[in-house]
């Protein structure tokens, strides 16, 4: 008769599951220098759930652990850090999202997005369609200011300005929350040594790299870097359309140089490269996904990643097809497709993958100042 595994898994809460494998892993210690979760492992005796959350957040999840572990099923230790500590940090965002009442939208995340797109496309297009008529709606505008023609300028303010605010006021609150949990201190954040280790090993997703710099182990337990060029092309992809949205405001608010903007211009440029890179990334992480080894996931988280690449990769594309074709018939159902796609983006950014970036920069920053402060000590 084979052994069974100590506890099951799937049934257990997944910061106990946690809590139970870093038990295991600090004894072991094979892994201490793969990534700063191991590396901070080794400072404590026990765990509880403030250091579980954490350290769920502070890993990459590259499954190097998974692939070098002794202890992993069908062991009966049942090993699996990856898997436990991606469930942990779903957990996570739910014990921290805000407000409360909307945290189980992390459990059913695909159908939560879906759903957004359908009523923000719906709302978008019953607007547009409302506020025209057929000579004006399926008409060619190519003059300044052509978008507000098919959507005022006000109302588009007002519904795009309206979600983003309101996500980016639950976003912060649930990160001030989590920052306190995992005990990241106001005078961590007063040195600039803290932040200059943090933002670097963001900006160059150092943790990406497997603990050896080879990258993340694939369905084969090759290395391979794909992971995490797929994840710069995304992020600076995001980043780059992001200023091309700063960079609009500023030519229309401050320089009264209305939209849409000629092709070569600052905005058009930053944005189509930024949507380029979002592309090329998403459907590159995609694929990445699809071709990993099942045994380390947590399946169940798998829909919000996929739900999040999915939504970024259509308002890219549905922004480019306004691009190509803003000057023909097609401008304004194109444009009300596009922001229909960027209102469900709005809508859902507190209650989506967005926020996984949000919480492991704080998780690296309590890391930088946590590793400093040791190396303070030592000397």
């Amino acid at each position: 008769m084979s052994e069974q595994p100590l506890i099951a898994t799937d049934v257990v809460e997944p910061v106990d599951e946690t809590i139970r494998l870093l038990g295991i892993c600090n004894a072991c210690r094979y892994c201490e220098g793969y990534c700063p979760v191991f590396q901070t492992m080794t400072q404590h005796r026990t765990f509880a759930a403030d250091t579980a959350d954490y350290l769920a957040n502070l890993c990459h999840n590259c499954m190097a652990c998974y692939h070098a572990c002794q202890y992993k099923p069908p062991h009966p230790f049942s090993v699996n850090v990856p898997s436990a500590l991606a469930a942990t940090r779903t957990a996570t965002y739910e014990a921290f999202a805000w407000p409360g009442v909307f945290a189980n939208l992390f459990k059913r995340n695909g159908l939560v997005v879906s759903t957004a797109i359908a009523l923000g496309l719906a709302i978008v297009l019953g607007l547009t369609v409302l506020m025209n008529d057929s000579q004006v709606l399926l008409g060619t505008h190519t003059e300044p200011g052509a978008f507000y023609q098919i959507i005022p300028h006000a109302v588009m303010v007002a519904v795009a300005g309206t979600s983003f605010v309101g996500a980016l006021l639950a976003l912060t609150v649930s990160l001030l929350r989590f920052a306190r949990h995992i005990g990241l201190r106001r005078r961590d954040l007063s040195r600039w040594r803290v932040w200059r280790q943090a933002i670097s090993q963001v900006v160059t997703l150092e943790h990406l790299g497997g603990g050896h710099g080879d990258g993340c182990n694939t369905v084969d337990d090759a290395y391979s870097n794909r992971r995490r060029v797929f994840h710069h092309l995304t992020m600076w992809g995001f980043m780059l359309c992001f200023a091309a949205t700063c960079v609009a405001t500023v030519y229309e608010y401050f320089l009264n140089r209305l939209s849409p903007f000629p092709y070569f211009s600052l905005p058009v440029m930053l944005g189509s490269i930024g949507g380029l890179g979002l592309l090329i990334g998403c459907a590159g992480l995609f694929v990445v996904k699809l071709n990993t080894a099942r045994e380390p996931l947590h399946i169940r988280g798998m829909g919000m990643d996929y739900a999040f690449i999915n939504l970024l990769f259509w308002i890219s594309l549905t922004g480019f097809a306004l691009l190509f074709w803003r000057e023909t018939q097609a401008m304004g159902l194109l444009l009300a497709i596009h922001l229909g796609f960027v209102l469900a983006f709005f809508v859902t950014l507190p209650y989506s993958k967005f926020v996984h970036g949000a919480y492991r920069g704080l998780a690296l920053l309590k890391y930088a100042a946590d590793s400093q402060g040791q190396a303070t000590k030592g000397h």
